[in-house]
């Protein structure tokens, strides 16, 4: 029997509401191959057939997602986060730095150097918690203000010494709590999109997860940016927009389509640079396949803006921003 339903990733895989008839199908399929280990009995047939109607399901479901099952997707618990990311991409090269040299150090905004094939990259991202502890260590990956700050800071680093920047974001908000407010939540999200505009060195924004307002574009102003397939970038959640329009959480999923979240939608309205694919399935189904892909795409990037002067950099950042929101009648 030579039959696999399940791969490392989805050994202990947790399920949305939508992927049901694909658990089923991997639950029959494990049941054919034990039956057929333990038995004298040849179950080859059956395997395949049970092989080939979980294929097809999952290229029916995958390939026909509504705006809030990506959603769901990009929130997936067994999604890889932006530490994963970076240990992927830079391996044991990663040197994490600390602190905004104001406030604090924030937890929920990772940022450092890293070598991406050979380049060196100042690398700044929101990270999420893997279980209850370490998302309450992460704050869920909201950051407070001393976590822009902090960002700013290894951004403007970055600048004196001639290093791109590589942002990865995943956030479903900044903190919006009292005290976020009273040092400064709106002014530090506000500095750091005025100083990537017309920071001097190339900045490429990968949206991993979830990209939530203005705690996204507090560190999402770049040259190029691009969006992992099953993610979302939007002013506001869907689950948010519906409790304001509808003074209820029940019309999420019709608040999803009417924002134009998706990877999609947003490559349409020429917001973004460029959708990267992920494997069947979402990120989660194959990391090693969506870390590489992240990688090239990375790379060209980067290569693609390596020889601009400063001068030019600039220039087509503000350009680029600049014609964001334009149309004709």
């Amino acid at each position: 029997m030579h039959f696999k339903s399940k791969n490392k990733y989805t050994k202990f895989m947790e399920y949305l509401d939508f992927e049901l008839p694909i658990k089923e199908l991997e639950d029959q399929l494990d049941k054919c191959l034990v039956i057929g280990q333990e038995s004298d009995i040849d179950v080859t047939n059956t395997c395949k057939q049970i092989n080939k109607k979980l294929e097809e399901t999952k290229r029916y479901i995958y390939k026909n997602l509504t705006a809030w099952q990506r959603v769901q997707l990009s929130r997936h618990p067994n999604r890889p986060y932006t530490l994963d990311h970076i240990n992927a991409l830079c391996g044991d090269t990663f040197l994490e730095l600390h602190g905004d040299r104001g406030f604090k150090d924030d937890k929920a905004m990772i940022g450092g150097l890293g070598k991406i094939d050979g380049q060196s990259f100042m690398i700044i991202g929101q990270q999420k918690g893997y279980n209850t502890k370490t998302r309450q260590y992460r704050n869920f990956g909201m950051a407070n203000p001393e976590g822009y700050r902090k960002a700013l800071r290894l951004m403007k680093m970055a600048e004196k010494f001639g290093i791109p920047v590589l942002s990865l974001v995943d956030t479903p908000g900044a903190f919006p709590g009292i005290e976020a407010e009273e040092r400064g939540q709106g002014e530090a999200i506000a500095r750091n999109i005025i100083e990537m505009i017309r920071i001097k060195v190339p900045v490429i924004v990968v949206v991993i997860g979830e990209g939530a307002s203005g705690g996204a574009l507090g560190i999402g102003v770049g040259d190029k940016v691009y969006m992992m397939e099953n993610t979302w970038y939007s002013v506001i959640s869907p689950e948010s927009c519906s409790s304001i329009l509808w003074k209820s959480w029940d019309y999420k999923e019709q608040a999803a389509e009417a924002l134009k979240l998706t990877s999609s939608d947003m490559k349409k309205q020429k917001l973004i640079d460029d959708i990267i694919p992920e494997p069947l399935g979402g990120a989660h189904y194959d990391r090693d396949t969506t870390f590489k892909t992240v990688e090239q795409y990375i790379m060209k990037g980067f290569n693609e803006l390596k020889d601009l002067s400063t001068q030019e950099l600039v220039a087509q950042r503000m350009k680029k921003y600049s014609e964001m929101g334009e149309y004709k009648e």
